[in-house]
């Protein structure tokens, strides 16, 4: 009998013995074989070396079953063979395989809710990927995980279909078929035990709502187990932030219909008694007098208790400490509960730890800006007591020069120091200007050339460097224009502008026919009076010609003639300009919080030809809503008047109101009081010396797009216009004085996107308040100034 048979029959009798308990050491017992050689069988792909690294026999090595069964599990857990068979043959061990198919293509198909790259992913993470080993279970376990991943997303009748089909040299293609189904909506969400609430007071609370049908770019009514848990969370929010200390959520069931499509949500709460703040007390190590402190926090006894107010006051304390260097102070708030008179104490165990120091602040990310242009901006300094309030506000300065997209800041301990920490700032750069050659057409304007130089961040030193040349049909301008905002180490900024235009408004559609040429120039020096606040002075020379243009009748307007008579048509002026502006924006571009004002006074000072003023003031105000919603208010304001001899603001110095900038809806320039030439309807902008506009804004983010800070969306209501308190006396059409029934409204939607070429704006309006002549437009746009 030959040995195989002998191995054979020993392996079953081990395997009869072992299934009725008995454990005889037949290892000991059994025959063995001594190989003469080793042959493999039915290697494609897999090379000899990876088998022999598995089996651990040799030639001449005697070999039992115990041996011969423990190679073979080895070769099988490799996961490289569906089939390992071992067998003596005329003194040869043989072990003969069938290898695993390769994956050779995945193709997937019907999925549109997740992409084919990210599925793929996936899928490799998992064991699944073209050109490796074929399992079939690792296939079965992927099926399952994807269920549960369209179930995480509500598509409980997502189904997934897999198909394996056999290729040519032990290959196989795997077909994935997706139907993802549809997302089940919340059909009813019912709260059972409450009583201090009702259900539409709590279900307005949640994230997830139920299915109105007629809801637009909103996933409320969407199931998600995920929101389901948030949801919860915000519940017990809302009653412990109201005093329901005791309340507790009971039991959550969610239901399915039969097809998959309807869910039915119940939440058993119980609320449990209101509770009030009996007193408040601070323990611990204060550091600060205990009055300093007590008014951080912000309940008091008598009042309903808040959690968050509770936190929100730990957090307050912890901020102030964090001001007098003590950065990892921490503050503890404990309850102490009185079941019977439903009250609470409160002490508040203060443990400001150590004092820090700053040993370094770096940057990171500012690859083109210099990084003195950073490090002047800190107002934290390196080797002085920690400030919390100074790191967050160094931050926020960085954020308004608009060099940057984002502004991160860490504050890490150094090792083995446990009074000193690194901050570390890490920065993403922004376009911050654009050189450009351009040619265009416009109704307004006819056809526009221009070239241009314009950077804010000029070679990554901070300063701003403008060079401008652009020629349309009723302008030809040339523009320089240089800013320093550290002229010294203090802060104090320099700027020089020089400027030559001529301008023929008798080829621009909207304004009073008149032609003049200009230049000039001016110097102007900056100061910081705090940390968002700083003064200006401005120094500047301008020479300007009116250019008569007569009408199509070939008469002067009655206005311009009027002033040639009384005042000539060259002027030199020497200006003199204060402006005080305070920013408490929260970022240079497209900001959603804080506060920006600017109030400016320009005097045309004595030995100028024509001596006058202008007062401006322009402010913004923003209010965060939360999810980045945000609401902007916008005011501008302008009054101008002659001085001494001059009765009256020059006409080339005149206000205009409508356009991008504006009033969005109406054509630029075209809003307020008119010339007397023309008919009613057809008579065109003089502008006035008195300048009102507003405007109110919802700043919302857009669906799907992930990096909202280079793009802002928003609906706007505009109201403004022009006026004058001086009518000419060849005036035809006049009205003295500030009429606000005058004013021009309008609203829609405007979108600003930060592009590399700059800052492109666009609006969709519709005037709500018009009258005869006004001229209108609904698409508005403009590239490379933002608003």
């Amino acid at each position: 009998m030959k040995f195989r048979n002998s191995l054979i029959a020993c392996y079953l009798m081990t395997s009869l013995l072992l299934a009725v308990g008995i454990t005889p050491a037949l290892s000991n017992q059994a025959p063995t074989f001594t190989i003469e050689d080793l042959r493999i069988e039915g290697l494609q792909r897999v090379s000899p070396g990876r088998v022999f690294a598995e089996l651990p026999l040799q030639p001449d090595d005697p070999v039992s079953l115990e041996q011969v069964t423990q190679a073979s599990k080895s070769l099988f857990a490799t996961g490289l063979f569906d089939d390992v068979r071992v067998y003596e043959d005329r003194g040869q061990l043989v072990v003969q395989l069938r290898e695993r198919p390769t994956l050779q293509r995945l193709e997937i198909e019907g999925n549109k809710k997740v992409s084919t790259e990210d599925l793929k992913k996936g899928l490799t993470q998992a064991g699944l990927e073209e050109g490796q080993i074929f399992q079939r279970s690792t296939l079965d376990q992927i099926k399952l995980e994807l269920q549960r991943m369209y179930h995480a997303q509500g598509r409980y009748n997502a189904q997934i279909e897999s198909r394996v089909e056999s290729l040519p040299r032990n290959q196989v293609t795997v077909h994935l078929d997706i139907n993802e189904g549809s997302v089940a909506t919340i059909r009813r969400i019912n709260i059972v035990g409450n009583q201090a609430f009702d259900n539409d007071t709590l279900i307005k609370r949640l994230e997830q709502q139920e299915d109105r049908g007629w809801t637009l770019f909103s996933s409320a009514e969407q199931y998600s187990r995920e929101k389901l848990a948030g949801d919860l969370e915000r519940l017990r929010s809302w009653y412990l932030d109201r005093g329901y200390l005791r309340f507790n959520i009971e039991s959550t069931q969610v239901s399915i219909s039969p097809d998959k499509q309807d869910i039915y949500i119940t939440i058993n709460i119980h609320e449990g008694e209101q509770y009030t703040v009996a007193d408040v007390e601070l323990a611990g190590e204060l550091i600060l007098e205990q009055d300093e402190l007590m008014p951080l926090i912000q309940l008091k006894s008598g009042d309903t208790f808040s959690r968050s107010a509770m936190t929100s006051s730990s957090e307050r304390i912890r901020s102030r400490l964090g001001g007098e260097g003590y950065t990892f102070a921490e503050v503890v708030s404990r309850p102490d509960i009185d079941d019977e008179k439903r009250e609470v104490s409160l002490t508040f165990f203060v443990d400001p730890g150590r004092r820090s120091y700053v040993r370094q602040i770096t940057f990171r990310g500012n690859t083109s800006t210099r990084d003195e242009v950073l490090r002047r901006e800190m107002l934290q300094m390196e080797g002085a007591s920690a400030n919390t309030d100074l790191i967050q506000a160094s931050k926020q300065r960085l954020e308004r020069l608009g060099y940057f997209s984002t502004v991160n800041v860490e504050t890490l301990p150094v090792a083995d120091s446990p009074d000193l920490i690194d901050v570390n700032y890490t920065v993403e750069e922004q376009p911050s200007g654009s050189i450009s050659a351009s040619i265009g057409y416009s109704q307004a304007s006819g056809f526009v050339y221009g070239a241009a130089l314009a950077q804010r961040n000029f070679l990554g030193t901070g300063n701003t460097v403008s060079l401008a040349a652009n020629k349309s049909n009723f302008r030809t301008s040339y523009n320089f224009s240089y800013l320093n905002p550290y002229y010294t180490i203090d802060g104090v900024s320099r700027g020089f502008n020089l400027f030559y235009r001529e301008t023929d408004y008798d080829a621009f559609t909207g304004v009073a026919s008149y032609a003049t040429d200009a230049y000039g120039g001016n110097v102007t020096y900056g100061y910081p009076i705090s940390r968002d606040t700083r003064v200006s002075l401005s120094l500047g020379f301008d020479d300007t010609t009116v250019k008569s243009v007569r009408n199509a009748d070939g008469a002067l307007i009655n206005e311009i003639r009027e002033f040639e008579e009384n005042y000539g048509t060259e002027f030199k002026n020497y200006k003199v300009t204060g402006r005080w502006t305070q920013n408490r924006l929260n970022r240079g571009i497209l900001a959603t919080a804080g506060s920006y004002q600017q109030v400016s006074l320009e005097v045309a000072v004595p030995e100028s030809d024509y001596e006058f003023y202008k007062l401006n003031y322009r402010g913004q105000r923003y209010f965060p809503l939360g999810n980045e919603f945000s609401l902007k208010f916008r005011t501008d304001l302008g009054y101008g008047g002659g001085l001494r001899d001059f009765d009256r603001l020059p006409f080339y110095e005149h206000y205009y109101a409508g356009g991008l900038s504006s009033v969005r809806g109406f054509r630029t320039n075209s809003l307020g009081q008119t010339s007397s030439e023309g008919t009613n309807s057809t008579r065109n902008a003089f502008g006035g010396n008195i300048l009102i506009e507003g405007s109110a804004e919802l700043i919302f983010p857009l669906p799907f797009i992930e990096d909202q800070r280079s793009l802002q969306t928003s609906l706007f209501f505009d109201a403004g216009s022009v006026f004058t308190d001086n009518c000419y006396e060849s005036s035809v059409n006049c009205n003295e004085g500030i009429d606000f029934d005058e004013l021009r409204y309008s609203m829609g939607v405007n979108l600003t996107w930060l592009t590399a070429i700059g800052p492109l704006s666009f609006s969709l309006s519709r005037p709500l308040k018009k009258q005869s002549g006004d001229q209108t437009e609904v698409f508005q746009f403009s590239i490379g100034q933002t608003f």
